[in-house]
């Protein structure tokens, strides 16, 4: 059992050190299993794959596999609120928040920790989400829902730019939300976008 927690926590430390060094797009299962001196069967037998592997060296408080599915089960009605809950979820661990913090205060690391974070949520919850309501423009829908998460959570936890740093999570959902909801509406089209002509 021991010599188990051993190998997950070289498995952890491995993928921590590479998505500080590599972001999120760069960082391999495999090359995680190599750096940790194991095979990539031994990296899979604890981590299904790299979003859940990114969560778990991030101490995110959920798994992605069972997040998106209960994030869709209710409908398109009260995505937006239920997205921007689970992305201030996602950072109300203070350990969490410490890890993914650390990521953003580390010099020149910062804009690689921010792409991590937004590559994460677009990869594992909002491309899923914004999938499965078929809506039009998905790709710059995907882009300004998961830019606007990431912004207001660099905002408020990272340059702790007032008043949003001290407002209440409430506060922050009730704002946040409509507009979110609007970019996931099929019904309602992106005002001023016009999607690039295909060659």
């Amino acid at each position: 059992m021991a010599q188990a927690d051993d190998v997950r926590t070289a498995v952890l430390d491995a993928a921590k050190a590479a998505f500080r060094a590599r972001g999120y797009v760069g960082t391999t299962v495999k090359g995680v299993a190599a750096a940790a001196g194991v095979a990539p069967d031994v990296v899979k037998s604890y981590y299904a794959n790299k979003d859940s592997l990114f969560a778990a060296a991030m101490k995110l408080p959920f798994d992605p596999a069972s997040a998106v599915p209960a994030l869709l089960a209710p409908g398109l009605d009260g995505m937006g609120e239920r997205l921007v809950r689970a992305t201030l979820d996602m950072l109300s661990d203070e350990e969490s928040r410490e890890d993914l913090l650390a990521l953003f205060t580390a010099g020149r690391s910062a804009s690689k920790a921010a792409g991590s974070l937004t590559a994460f949520l677009e990869h594992s919850v909002i491309d899923k989400v914004v999938g499965s309501l078929g809506v039009p423009d998905a790709r710059m829908r995907v882009a300004l829902v998961s830019s606007y998460l990431v912004g207001i959570a660099a905002t408020r936890y990272v340059l702790r730019t007032e008043p949003l740093a001290s407002a209440s999570e409430e506060q922050v959902v009730r704002m946040v939300a409509p507009m979110i909801q609007d970019l996931l509406d099929p019904s309602k089209p992106l005002k001023g976008y016009k999607p690039p002509k295909k060659s």
